[in-house]
């Protein structure tokens, strides 16, 4: 009988993405996927960026005991992104830690024979369901903003080749997904590493190598930093097709003098002027954004200035988090830090702008025909989907839609979402 494994991801869709690839590991040693409650192993991948995913980490050590009263070959290993500092208590609740960039070599943990890999974006992906796919062309970053773990937890970047990025994809399309995310830290910086001293394969010619690949499937990518995001990026996103009208552009601060601290080298105008490009060249945009409110020394003017870019860009979605200092940091060794309260009013108020400007962009829909694609369910006969532009679109209908690209008529709106009429 095989021995069952069962995967608990804490994270981003880069996190999702080395949860395929430990899961393709597991498989080619014998194991095979369980719920928690059945499995012999129990691998949690996770994202120490928040303080708030460490918590809930820490809080299955319980639920481990039970486990291990229950079945005495039961096992736990952490990966992820970890610090250092957390390590001792990481250490009574897990019998094993392993770093991401290491999981090629959880067959020797696990005592099995297995050819291991250096370089585990080497490994392939287990995707055995959804529409949607991750495909990381990059991990690590060099960026060292003040309050983020990646350089330390992930090391410095490091690009995949082309050709392994292109072959993963038109795998991904045989296999029938018809949503593939391209993943970076900062997919910005891509550069292929097995380029010579000729022609460098960047991100914009990424892209359109990858919407070159035959068949019918949308292209979207995650993150982009605003101080590198080229014009021909912005062409190439332009070029439409395969390539979707949805771009996330973390912003992080609405002031100059935070995003200084934040070590964040771009200004204000310098993102509203990259806002502006954009949209210039792609009208039906939706743009979403990543900010912080409370950062160490951040004032009500300064923050005043996050209210203002809020409704001066009219942003459709944004992810709004209250700062969490992470031990080995620059931002944990600064002063100033702004009360829980105030951090939470402050993102309470950033979400009522959001709300309104949200509202006003998804109403613009109403009465048009969008492109979606169906990724789930919400209840009998209605499901739930995307639409080109990364919308959630909700569409009432007995056939089964699953997976499929359809037509619809928006009908209604809210601030999160757009009601359809299937066509």
């Amino acid at each position: 009988m095989k021995q069952k494994y069962h995967i608990l991801t804490f994270g981003c869709q880069m996190n999702y993405s080395d949860s395929q690839r430990a899961a393709t590991v597991l498989e080619k040693i014998g194991y095979e996927s369980a719920d928690m409650d059945k499995a012999d192993l129990v691998l949690i991948n996770m994202c120490s960026v928040r303080q708030s995913a460490v918590d809930r980490v820490l809080g299955l050590g319980k639920k481990f005991e039970i486990f291990r009263g229950k079945n005495k070959k039961f096992r736990s290993i952490l990966t992820g992104c970890y610090l250092g500092k957390d390590r001792k208590k990481f250490q009574k609740i897990f019998d094993d830690m392993i770093g991401i960039n290491d999981i090629g070599k959880l067959s020797e943990i696990l005592n099995k024979k297995f050819k291991n890999t250096e370089n585990y974006l080497e490994i392939e992906a287990t995707t055995t369901s959804g529409a949607s796919a991750f495909v990381p062309i990059m991990t690590g970053c060099n960026n060292f903003c003040a309050y983020c773990v990646v350089p330390y937890t992930r090391g410095r970047e490091i690009s995949r080749p082309t050709k392994d990025i292109i072959s993963e994809i038109k795998n991904l399309v045989w296999q029938g997904f018809k949503e593939i995310w391209l993943l970076g830290q900062n997919v910005n910086s891509y550069k292929d590493p097995s380029t010579g001293s000729g022609q460098v394969i960047n991100f914009p010619k990424l892209l359109k190598d990858v919407s070159e690949i035959p068949g019918n499937f949308w292209i979207r990518f995650t993150s982009s930093h605003p101080k590198d995001f080229s014009d021909e990026l912005v062409k190439a996103m332009a070029l439409g097709g395969k390539i979707t009208s949805y771009l996330n552009l973390p912003v992080q601060a609405g002031d100059d003098k935070v995003l200084k601290n934040m070590n964040r080298p771009y200004t204000i105008a310098h993102y509203k002027n990259l806002v502006k490009k954009v949209r210039a060249k792609i009208p039906n945009l939706c743009l979403s954004t990543d900010i912080i409110v409370g950062f160490p020394g951040e004032t009500k003017k300064q923050f005043d200035n996050s209210k203002k870019l809020f409704k001066d860009v009219k942003f459709d979605m944004a992810y709004i988090s209250e700062y969490s200092p992470r031990p080995g940091t620059a931002s944990s060794k600064m002063k100033g830090d702004v009360p829980h309260k105030e951090k939470t009013r402050r993102k309470y108020e950033l979400n009522e702008i959001l709300k309104k400007t949200a509202l006003e962009n998804n109403k613009k829909y109403i009465g048009q025909t969008v492109e979606a694609l169906i990724t789930g369910t919400k209840k009998k006969n209605a499901w739930v989907g995307k639409t080109k532009e990364y919308k959630t679109i909700y569409i009432e209908s007995s056939k089964n839609l699953m997976g499929k690209f359809i037509k619809a008529e928006i009908i209604s709106a809210t601030s999160w979402g757009l009601n359809g009429k299937l066509i």
